[in-house]
Parts: structure tokens; C-alpha cells; sequence
């Protein structure tokens, strides 16, 4: 019997025996909560690590649920990441492969047609929102989540006016919604630093969430994505961009004042995450919702912080902007009471790219073909862990460029030739050395041969993102028929 029948049996049989009170009016399908931070690193949450600051909402969570050890963000920046999250595609085929303006106000738009997280569980009867950050296109273009597949959207369109906590204004539908903030030198698209601060947009946009949860919430099932900002730095800001109303427990810490706000910042993301998971229970709606938690990209070292100083990375390599695991590799978390055993750990590489396959098929859409991602669903469910991931591909276009590529336990990574760079191809085994400390690439040539012919197979050219790095590079065999991530 195929997955989504056993699925579609297991809630009928539940509402057999269940009280009719807990289940009429509900979908059998899961509603959807996921929730994104904005470069949290692999080791911000406690649940993963962090001994500096305390996360027990998302802990808790965590702990109901099952906990993703090897689990990849679509890039090491912003729009890209969310492009492959929304697509299924990784950023060698998605059509946003890196952080680029269309104008002043809107960031490269997601095309029209696009098949999208959004449209495809909109398809299927979901009622649809996303709240927060955006950054694949703003309400002139083809990428206005309006017409990617979203019924409802209030936040920041252009990732830049999401670097000020205080903007002037946010958006709801198409319409500019005024704040009571004050930005006297504001970027084209409303960024900028406030010097009057009134109302703080993650506040706002928990609010949203939470009431907008609560409209129909026992009509049709919903998928409510929410991008928030946190801990991102408003960048134009300086040393003082870790932008926060209050330090909480945190304000007489014998820190930094960026590491202070950070922790404070994190903190009321975890606050707030428990408030959504208890305005979900007392709607009835706890164990018919999947929620899911997860990061971008690794940790940056902006707004005057140094991730180094909380082991932000988690021990692992890089940060924002790098395709070493610190850069690409982020907690991710999903809970589904009674669905999701408690305390489990997936250890299989997953990624980005396998959420749209995933949620489409416990919406009981039809199967997608032509992406990069697999249902990560049998590990959902503890019918053991997703079919493997062959190949696992990435790519950076800022600088001299960079793209990365993980088969098996193996990684390969190779950088555009800079003068102060004159060995652009780093090998690393993960599963001996997760801290890539040891490049093997000068001991293991014809593993870089090979690795660098799946790499080039797994990229499509674009008009719009041709990368800095030649396409023929100096590892170059012969190329590949095709490889298990060719659309």
C-alpha cells in the first residue's frame, strides 16, 4: 500500500476510534507549521549544543519529535536557500542561485510557473500564508508570493528592508502597512537604522501568526511558513545591528553587547516558538500540525557579534557564507504528536530540497517528478529513514564563486582561483573528519576526478547565475552521462 494510503488509513481509523469531538471538522491531512530562523548556526540551540543561552521551547519540541543531525540548508545565503525550500530544486537547478537585486526594491523573482511548496499544497485545498521575510520578489514582479502559491502575506518582499527590526512600514497583501518607527535615511526598499522604535516586526509578525491560525482553524488544513528575521543583524547598523527591544536575562552577562543582544534575540524566537505550539493546542490542533523549525544558513559575523564566541557553528567549520558544514548545515526539528515517535534522531543527510516532496506528499498531492528532493516521510513516520541522498549540491555566488558537492560521506568543494588562493579544491571525508580539518584532496586525486565530474553534472547553466568559477575547472574529466540529481 503506497505511503500517503497508509497515512490517509492510519487518521481514518484514528477518527473511528477517537470521540467525535476531537476530530469532526478537522482535516485528516496535517496542517503545516514551519518556522525558518534567519542565520542560526548548527550550534545556537541548546538541544544541539549551545551552553551559553537556553532554548526550552524548541528543546521541548525537539524532544516530542525527531532532531536532524545532517540536515543542509539550500545555501549559505539568504534568497538562494529559500528558493531551493520553496522549489525542490538545489541551487544547480532552482532559477534563484544567489542573492541579486531585480531593482532597488525587489530581489530576483521566483519565475512564473514556478512549481512551488506553497501552489502545490494551495492545489490540494490548503489555505496558505507566509509571514516575515521573503526576498524572491516583491508584489511587481513574478515573484509576489500572491502568485506563488500563498493566499495570505504580510512581511518584509526585499531582504535588505528585512535588515531593520524598526522599518517604517511592512506589507500586507500588495498594501504598505505604516509603522510607528521613524528611519530618517532609509534605503530604496525601507531599510536603514530607526531612530524612533515602536513596534518590533517579530513581535508583529508572531501576532500575525497566531491570528491568522486562528481563522478556520478546524476548516480546510493550512501551511503557514514563517520566515522570521531572528538573529539576523540589520547591517546597516554597524556593530549595534543585533537589534533587539530588550536584553532580558541576558543584560547583566559580563559579554559583549552584540553577544548579549544575540542570546536575547534568540531567546524571544524561543519564547515566541512556544507560543505558537500552545496557541495550536488550545485550538484543539496540536496533534493534527506538523511543525517544523529550521535555519537558512550558518551563523554570520556581522552587527558586531563573532559567532566564535558562543560556538554558533557548533563545532563545525565556517559560518554564513561559506560551503564548509558551518555555512550549510542547520538544526532542523519536526514534531508531530502522536504521529512522530518522541526523542528520535535522523542521521541521514537531508536537506532543503526534501521538504516540498515531503509535506506534498502528507497533503496527498500527486508525486512531484523532475526535482532534486526525496520525502524525508518514512522517517517522519519511523518506518525508517528516507531513501539515501546520492548527491548533495550547492553553489555560492559572491567573490570568486563557489560550489560544493557531497556524495556519500564525501565533499568536495572548490573556490574560484584567487592570487592568494592557489589550491582552489579541498576533499573531505565527513564521516571521519565532520570538522573538515583535513584536506585529503592532494592524497586522493581520482576521488577529486570524480566528485568534480558530479559536480559539473549537477549544474544546469543559467542565464541569470552564471558562476565566477570557469565551468571547465582544472580537476575536469570526462564529464558524466548523468548523475541520481539530473532533473
Amino acid at each position: 500500500m503506497p505511503f500517503s494510503q497508509r497515512v490517509a488509513f492510519f487518521l481514518l481509523m484514528l477518527a473511528v476510534l477517537t470521540p467525535c469531538g476531537a476530530v469532526c471538522g478537522q482535516s485528516m491531512r496535517p496542517n503545516v507549521l514551519f518556522v525558518l530562523a534567519d542565520d542560526l548556526g548548527y550550534g545556537d540551540l541548546s538541544c544541539y549544543g549551545q551552553r551559553l543561552w537556553e532554548t526550552p521551547h524548541i528543546d521541548a519540541a525537539a524532544r516530542k519529535g525527531v532532531r536532524f543531525t545532517q540536515h543542509y540548508a539550500g545555501s549559505t545565503v539568504c534568497a538562494p536557500s529559500r528558493a531551493v525550500l520553496m522549489t525542490g530544486l538545489h541551487t544547480g537547478h532552482c532559477p534563484v542561485r544567489g542573492n541579486r537585486n531585480a531593482s532597488p526594491t525587489s530581489n530576483w523573482p521566483l519565475p512564473s510557473g514556478a512549481v512551488t511548496l506553497a501552489g502545490k499544497l494551495q492545489e490540494v485545498g490548503y489555505r496558505t500564508a507566509l509571514i516575515g521575510k521573503w526576498g524572491l520578489g516583491d508584489q511587481h514582479t513574478t515573484g509576489d508570493p500572491l502568485r506563488q502559491g500563498f493566499d495570505h502575506f504580510f512581511g518584509y518582499y526585499h531582504q535588505n528592508h528585512a535588515h531593520n527590526y524598526w522599518p517604517e512600514f511592512l506589507w500586507r497583501n500588495g498594501d504598505r502597512v505604516p509603522l510607528s518607527n521613524t528611519v530618517p535615511e532609509p534605503t530604496p526598499s525601507g531599510g536603514g537604522v530607526a531612530t524612533e522604535r515602536g513596534e518590533y516586526t517579530h513581535d508583529l509578525f508572531v501576532d500575525e501568526a497566531l491570528r491568522w491560525i486562528g481563522e478556520d482553524a478546524h476548516g480546510r488544513p493550512f501551511m503557514l511558513l514563517l520566515t522570521l528575521t531572528i538573529p539576523h543583524a540589520n547591517n546597516e547598523a554597524g556593530d549595534e545591528g543585533q537589534e533587539v527591544p530588550d536584553l532580558g536575562p541576558y543584560a547583566d552577562k559580563p559579554w559583549p553587547p552584540a553577544e548579549r543582544a544575540t542570546a536575547a534575540m534568540i531567546a524571544r524566537m524561543d519564547r515566541d516558538f512556544g507560543r505558537l505550539r500552545a496557541r495550536l493546542a488550545e485550538l484543539g490542533l496540536a496533534e493534527n500540525t506538523l511543525v517544523v523549525f529550521a535555519s537558512d544558513n550558518g551563523p554570520h559575523a556581522e552587527g558586531g557579534r563573532d559567532p566564535r564566541f558562543s560556538d554558533s557553528s557548533g563545532g563545525l567549520r565556517g559560518i554564513k557564507r561559506d560551503l564548509y558544514e558551518g555555512g550549510i548545515r542547520v538544526p532542523a526539528i519536526a514534531c508531530w504528536p502522536g504521529v512522530i515517535g518522541a526523542g528520535g534522531v535522523s542521521e541521514s543527510p537531508s536537506a532543503f530540497e526534501d521538504w516540498l516532496p515531503t509535506l506534498a506528499e502528507l497533503a496527498g498531492a500527486e508525486p512531484l517528478s523532475g526535482i532534486d528532493g526525496v520525502s524525508l516521510a518514512p522517517t517522519l513516520m519511523g518506518e525508517g529513514e528516507q531513501a539515501p541522498r546520492e548527491v548533495l549540491y550547492w553553489e555560492f555566488h559572491e567573490g570568486v564563486g563557489a560550489r560544493a558537492v557531497r556524495v556519500g560521506d564525501l565533499k568536495l568543494i572548490e573556490r574560484g582561483v584567487a592570487t592568494d588562493d592557489p589550491e582552489p579544491v579541498e576533499l573531505y571525508d565527513l564521516a571521519r573528519d565532520p570538522g573538515e580539518n583535513r584536506d585529503l584532496a592532494s592524497e586522493r586525486p581520482d576521488t577529486v576526478r570524480r566528485l568534480a565530474a558530479v559536480m559539473r553534472a549537477s549544474r544546469e547553466p543559467s542565464a541569470d547565475f552564471s558562476l565566477p568559477i570557469d565551468e571547465q575547472s582544472p580537476t575536469d574529466g570526462p564529464s558524466p552521462a548523468g548523475n541520481a540529481n539530473a532533473r
